[in-house]
């Protein structure tokens, strides 16, 4: 078991002796034409910038992003942003005893507990087409990059098991939403909230810098899930054309509007309940967590955030343990 303090723990000045992971790693030179490397290093609490200015030819060659290396040095401060400044670094030993997985950000929820919610969320659709469906996207391969994948590469649940944890929020949001107006049609709408996200399994990997692939590049995970519906939806018996089409409408849809990548914007009521149910999971854990990773120095607010446009207040009375809580 590792121990040592996370990052967020750390203060400015303070000492650092740690094993991180190495998540982003160049060279680059200072305009007096100095080399030095840039890196980025994390643990399960924070991901920070990094500098090493001295000695660096004697380990750039075996640096690369995506293994756990064991760093020193000093916790340091850059424009009210904590910056580890590296004296020295080098790559795990196998006497060490740190795996990646040891130093890569969790969801906090118990998988097993959010496994159990979201099959009884798929066993209480009663559209038979729509159960049969959710069952042949979310198996298999597919089913295991589910359950672990982040929802995000940075900006909100970017963690292993956060997509999971996000689609719970949005079907439980979706799900209260049904109760106040239950005109909305639920089986539709749940089914949508379960596989809103789906693609990400394609466009994001597993690996310690959560990097998009290839495909997530150049298709994108809106798109990758509207392909896979359309697919399997040839596989269910008899699954009606129209309600096939709403499915996809709310997926294309989910983030509301063109300039968010969404090829279109939603245009039924319960693409509008999806809409707002992403976006108010996605932002509220967004900005916890940046509140809870973002502080600079003594202050109780955050340093600027260009996601939010704004800073951010950090209520005095909160402390680590209420920022770990999620939504639900």
């Amino acid at each position: 078991m590792l121990k040592q303090n996370e990052l967020s723990e750390i203060s400015s000045g303070e000492p650092i002796n740690h094993f991180l992971l190495l998540t982003k790693f160049e060279e680059k030179t200072t305009r007096a034409g100095k080399s030095y490397l840039d890196l980025e290093l994390g643990d399960k609490s924070a991901r920070l910038s990094a500098k090493m200015w001295d000695n660096i030819h004697q380990v750039k060659n075996y640096l690369e992003a995506g293994i756990v290396v064991k760093v020193s040095g000093t916790m340091d401060t850059f424009n009210d942003q904590f910056q580890i400044k590296v004296e020295k670094i080098r790559t795990v030993k196998s006497d060490d005893n740190v795996e990646v997985e040891d130093l890569m950000p969790k969801s906090s929820r118990d998988l097993g507990e959010m496994k159990k919610e979201l099959n009884g969320f798929i066993e209480g659709i009663n559209e038979k087409h729509l159960k049969q469906l959710i069952k042949l996207v979310l198996s298999g391969d597919h089913l295991d990059k589910y359950l672990k994948v982040p929802a995000g590469k940075a900006w909100h649940h970017a963690y292993v098991h956060g997509l999971l944890e996000h689609t719970l929020e949005i079907v439980k949001i979706c799900d209260l939403m049904c109760g106040f107006h239950p005109e909305l049609n639920r089986d539709l709408l749940i089914t949508a909230a379960i596989l809103h996200d789906f693609g990400k399994t394609e466009e994001l990997s597993t690996n310690a810098t959560f990097d998009y692939t290839d495909k997530g590049k150049l298709i994108g995970h809106i798109v990758i899930a509207a392909m896979h519906i359309e697919n399997k939806a040839k596989e269910v018996e008899g699954f009606p054309e129209d309600l096939k089409n709403e499915l996809i409408h709310l997926v294309l849809s989910h983030q509301g509007k063109l300039e968010h990548a969404s090829p279109v914007e939603p245009k039924t009521v319960e693409a509008i309940a999806l809409y707002h149910a992403d976006e108010l999971s996605a932002k509220t854990n967004a900005y916890k967590q940046a509140v809870y990773s973002e502080k600079v120095g003594e202050s109780n607010w955050t340093r600027f955030l260009p996601l939010a446009g704004t800073s951010l207040m950090i209520p005095k009375q909160n402390n680590e343990e209420e920022f770990n809580e999620t939504l639900f």
